[in-house]
């Protein structure tokens, strides 16, 4: 079993950060590696039992696919956070995630991710190390690219920042 995490600062409201993680037609536009996402069923109010698949590129212009369930989903002014199961059609793969929003100030939010995976089958089993390097670096490239997008687009949910930026 393998296990990444890390975390950052962003300079953003973290109900602002939240609601482009939720708006799914622009994963593209901060996580270059990945090509749609797919909501194949809603959840409820708050997205627990939401299933999603995420189509992303893959070395060699490979496409990849992950189905992941959102669970223990968080939505309040202490934090925001959620859940996912990424369901492997092989018993044993399954891997889990958590994303976490924390506020440390009203216009800073402290981002952490963890992921835990064990892949069990040949030959994936053998490249694991390197498989995991390539994505973890991409999945966190992607989350200060987020941050960056944010910064480049001030009306983006401006509305959830505790002090809109005035309109010129």
């Amino acid at each position: 079993m393998r296990e990444h995490r890390y975390s950052f600062e962003m300079p953003h409201a973290a109900a602002r950060i939240w609601a482009l993680f939720q708006d799914y037609d622009r994963w593209t536009d901060y996580a270059p590696m990945v090509i749609r996402v797919d909501v194949l069923w809603p959840g409820d109010e708050r997205q627990n039992g939401r299933l999603r698949r995420v189509i992303y590129k893959m070395p060699g212009g490979r496409r990849g696919s992950a189905l992941e369930l959102v669970h223990d989903v968080e939505e309040a002014p202490e934090g925001y956070g959620y859940t996912y199961t990424m369901i492997s059609s092989d018993p044993g793969n399954d891997q889990t995630g958590k994303v976490r929003l924390d506020p440390v100030g009203p216009e800073r939010t402290r981002f952490s991710f963890e992921e835990r995976y064990n892949l069990t089958k040949a030959p994936w089993k053998w490249f694991e190390g390197p498989i995991y390097k390539f994505i973890n670096k991409n999945n966190e490239d992607s989350m200060r690219r987020a941050s960056q997008w944010l910064s480049e687009h001030p009306e983006y949910r401006a509305d959830l920042t505790p002090s809109p930026p005035p309109v010129l």
